[in-house]
């Protein structure tokens, strides 16, 4: 897994150097207030998105809102653009699942306004409640989620299955690494999933994968069938929660991981979720994305 480091190094270096103008003017942020007054609307002239990778880029880079979890809506938005990213995934931070519907209508309003597509939302806890499952597919519905991923009780999941069905939603259980006793690798969920209806799938989180000493790529072949969203992060140690870095500092590797990505043929979005430095996130982000665009490029380029 961390074979060829040297070249992710190459990888790396090179993407941050195309996004240093941008991670500079961020970098002297002192506060998180410091951060959202470098928030302010502006042009997107000449900033890198995913569409600088030509359209019909082979993988989605976007991210999880979770990322901007100390920021308002509005606030994570503003970095979105300032990312340079068109699609998002929402913790219900940004879009409340206590809110009567005609709230998280016009939340889902403002977020497409801005020019974001919403891949999905969550991660939802599942009791096995019937009513609890039917009114988070009825949040779903109204938030404009065609996913939503989930930490479900095992029992729960003959009505989920129902509900997916009915709501045509996609349901994608997320591992939480080794603490998690129902689904702490992808392998554990798709065995739960991989004879129900198609709608019911994987969020496959690479840095809990990690920790259960499972190789991300390698679980990824396996659920490819079944994979619908990702949670990308990168740690320093493998088997350590607490040793997240800026992706591209850490053991996983992304080239491989990319490659596989586009093998396998996956469709659904590979989302930063940068859980450490919460009250100052977007350094971090944009070196995390410049080096993700900055592998993909590459991965992309060899692989045509």
């Amino acid at each position: 897994m961390t074979t060829d480091r040297s070249r992710r190094r190459f990888f790396g270096t090179a993407a941050a150097a195309a996004a240093w103008p941008l991670l500079s003017r961020v970098s002297g942020a002192e506060s998180a207030g410091a951060t959202v007054r470098l928030l302010a609307p502006r042009s997107t002239a000449g900033r890198p998105d995913d569409t600088d990778l030509g359209r019909g880029a082979p993988l989605k880079l976007g991210v999880a809102s979770y990322s901007m979890r100390e920021f308002t809506l509005d606030q994570a938005l503003d970095m979105a653009r300032t990312l340079g990213v068109k699609s998002m995934t929402f913790k219900d931070v940004h879009v409340p699942r206590t809110d009567p519907p005609d709230a998280t209508r016009a939340l889902r309003a403002k977020i497409q306004a801005a020019g974001i597509t919403i891949m999905g939302g969550g991660t939802i806890t599942i009791p096995n409640d019937p009513a609890k499952i039917k009114k988070e597919f009825e949040y779903a519905k109204n938030a404009g989620f065609p996913l939503i991923f989930v930490d479900p009780e095992p029992a729960a999941l003959d009505t989920i299955e129902q509900m997916a069905k009915s709501y045509d939603i996609r349901v994608a259980i997320h591992n939480h690494g080794p603490e998690d006793k129902r689904w702490p690798r992808p392998q554990d969920a798709y065995a739960a999933v991989k004879s129900r209806d198609r709608r019911l799938g994987l969020c496959i989180d690479i840095g809990h994968t990690l920790r259960t000493g499972t190789d991300p790529v390698q679980a990824c072949r396996e659920c490819r069938d079944r994979l619908y969203d990702m949670h990308v992060k990168d740690l320093a140690v493998k088997s350590e929660k607490e040793s997240q870095v800026e992706v591209g500092r850490g053991v996983i590797d992304f080239p491989a991981l990319f490659k596989t990505l586009i093998d396998i043929g996956y469709q659904g979005q590979v989302g930063l979720e940068y859980e450490i430095k919460s009250r100052d996130p977007l350094p971090g982000m944009i070196e995390s994305m410049a080096y993700m665009r900055g592998v993909l490029a590459a991965v992309a380029q060899n692989a045509s």
